[in-house]
């Protein structure tokens, strides 16, 4: 092979490397706010939630690297930011820190076996796709409430950052999130400030291990929905993105990185990782340069940002913890809208699946438990239920009068 398949000359790395630069930035600042309120929300203490936020960025950032310089693809991998919000929506569970990184563990094991055992690909894949976007909507809705809560409780910290919102969506659509969670940590300094509570003592990156407790209410009220959302809401449409830039996507290979990138992550906090979807095309297409053989260079560049980011993780969760009540899940429900979007239109574009998507949506919406379990299970059970019970016979009699006509 001559060497510059490989090996690019220095002239063409300027466009993937500031490409590299862009996805990390969009990637991290869009959504650590979503990762943070997520763990916290299933037990972790601030520093905790710190650790974890650090344990995720190393790990896919590593796993970015390792994929790209493999493969010479542009992969990238990120934290499971779906995840994080069911997280969050599954806070009610009353489960032990221990038990949740458990859960995240057991979660990282499936994500692997989808990679070596191909029958377990198959399961997943058999799961209906509105009822995965239905769950994923119904764990979203309630964390995408939070703006306009927060804007009833806290106006004048909610404001700005929904203002700088809205401001950058209508002239800078792709900088929206990250310019809006900025503005949430500008509007915590300011209220520090005013309040005259010092500033956090802990700022450098630490790992905090946690030994995990394997339980089956975490398994089947974390694990099992962490799992179905992370794999339905990011690594297929992870691999659908980068096949619409003409790029195959090692699927074993990925999900074996990213599982064992998820059980390294989980004991020090993190819930899980996947291949990245929306920030995947920052790095696959033609911002990364025209020559495509070389947009692998963009990933790793990516990768390399990413961990430099991630040593602001304690100092990002230190101030996230010293903010308004509100805030911080106000500004995770900003960075969630168009996912919550996607998902509802997708989850209810097929009026002969609709009756069992809205039952998904709606039984994950409510955020009712049953037998230590969360709703997103439930939701996923009675969407099957309907769908097994009502479309299916309704579709076969609709099939039969077709076929007589």
């Amino acid at each position: 092979m001559h060497p510059e398949a490989t090996s690019p000359r220095p002239s063409s790395l300027a466009r993937p490397v500031v490409a590299g630069l862009v996805t990390a930035l969009v990637g991290f600042t869009s959504s650590f706010a979503v990762v943070l309120a997520g763990l916290q929300a299933a037990g972790a203490s601030p520093t905790q939630a710190a650790s974890g936020l650090l344990a995720l960025t190393i790990a896919f950032s590593l796993c970015t690297i390792a994929l790209a310089w493999a493969t010479r693809l542009p992969i990238t991998t990120a934290w499971s930011t779906p995840g994080a919000a069911l997280l969050a929506a599954a806070g009610g569970l009353a489960l032990g820190w221990d038990e949740a990184v458990g859960a995240f563990l057991l979660c990282g094991l499936l994500i692997a076996l989808t990679g070596a055992v191909p029958a377990l690909g198959r399961l997943l894949a058999s799961i209906p796709v509105p009822l995965a976007q239905a769950m994923l909507a119904g764990v979203l809705f309630e964390l995408c409430l939070a703006p306009f809560t927060a804007l009833a409780t806290v106006p004048w910290q909610a404001g700005p950052v929904v203002f700088v919102w809205l401001a950058t969506m209508r002239w800078m659509p792709r900088w929206s999130v990250p310019a809006a969670m900025l503005a949430t940590l500008a509007v915590i300094g300011w209220h520090m400030g005013s309040a005259g509570t010092p500033m956090p003592a802990e700022v450098l990156p630490r790992l905090e291990f946690t030994a995990p407790r394997f339980t089956a209410e975490a398994f089947a009220g974390i694990t099992l929905p962490l799992f179905v959302v992370t794999m339905a809401s990011q690594n297929v449409p992870g691999v659908a993105v980068l096949a619409g830039f003409g790029y195959r996507v090692p699927w074993s290979a990925s999900m074996l990185a990213t599982g064992a990138g998820s059980v390294a992550a989980s004991v020090f906090g993190g819930h899980a990782i996947n291949l990245a979807a929306i920030s995947a095309a920052l790095a696959a297409g033609e911002e990364a340069g025209e020559d495509r053989d070389r947009r692998w260079v963009a990933a790793v560049s990516a990768g390399c940002f990413y961990l430099v980011l991630g040593l602001s993780s304690a100092a990002v969760a230190a101030l996230a913890a010293a903010a308004p009540a509100g805030l911080l899940a106000a500004a995770a429900g900003l960075a969630l809208l168009g996912t919550l979007g996607n998902a509802a239109s997708s989850a209810l574009a097929d009026p002969a699946s609709r009756l069992g998507a809205l039952t998904t949506f709606l039984v994950t919406a409510s955020g009712i438990g049953f037998a230590g379990v969360g709703a997103a299970f439930w939701g996923l059970v009675g969407g099957l239920a309907v769908r097994l019970l009502v479309e299916a016979p309704h579709r076969r009699a609709g099939a039969k009068a077709r076929a007589g006509s």
